[in-house]
């Protein structure tokens, strides 16, 4: 980041890591699957790296902390933050926030793409084109109410750092949820619709920076995703 730009707050985008479902590509919403050993293994390894004081996450730099409200996620931040977590909640910094739920996949939950595509395929659903979560949504939530969710929260992180856009106030804020919630926070964060294709993958355990351009609000940008392999 250029020197200029370095105080500009921060959106942190944390995925869980790993579970028994997301490493055989199931599709996980609302079912409480906790993290495999190499999951917390995964999320450890990137704690080291880039989370405490003078590190790229310093809590002294953390405004606020909003965490999906699913075990694996909660967990994740449990290990992340490690011996920070407990201050960061006497300061009122950590909340769970229910607009970080994973997309709900009624139906299609526990399932891989192929098969989902074939049980739709069997109720006459999509002749022209295959199913695309992005475009189609699932029978439980759209990608509008997705889009809905996400944009409420966006709002309030953007009312939470609007006022230190210049003033180079330590204002970052981290969130820990779930790839396919990330991946959409991140097209709307950027204004794109969930249909757009951005190429953002997020590994498990992985992380993702947000922020702006030239300390301008209205100039949202993605800079970096990055994750960090589990150690033998």
């Amino acid at each position: 980041m250029p020197d200029k730009d370095a105080g500009t707050p921060r959106v942190f985008l944390v995925r869980h890591g790993e579970t028994e479902w997301s490493k055989s590509g199931r599709y996980t919403g609302k079912t409480e699957i906790p993290l495999t050993q190499v999951g917390e293994q995964q999320v450890a390894c990137s704690a080291r790296i880039v989370f405490g004081k003078g590190k790229l996450i310093d809590p002294a730099k953390i405004a606020k902390v909003w965490i999906s409200p699913l075990q694996r996620a909660q967990r994740t931040f449990e290990l992340l933050a490690g011996k920070e977590r407990e201050e960061l909640r006497k300061q009122s910094k950590v909340e769970t926030a229910d607009e970080l739920i994973e997309w709900d996949y009624g139906s299609y939950e526990g399932h891989l793409t192929h098969e989902i595509r074939a049980m739709r395929k069997e109720q006459g659903l999509d002749k022209v084109t295959q199913w695309d979560i992005w475009r189609d949504g699932t029978d439980a939530e759209s990608a509008q109410q997705v889009t809905d969710r996400i944009d409420s929260l966006i709002k309030r992180i953007r009312a939470l750092q609007a006022p230190h856009m210049k003033d180079n106030v330590a204002c970052d804020v981290v969130l820990v949820a779930h790839g396919h919630l990330l991946r959409a926070f991140a097209k709307r964060w950027l204004g794109y619709p969930m249909e757009f294709s951005l190429s953002m993958m997020m590994e498990p355990g992985g992380i993702g920076i947000l922020s702006y351009q030239h300390k301008n609000i209205d100039e949202p940008a993605v800079l970096l995703g990055i994750g960090f392999p589990a150690e033998e």
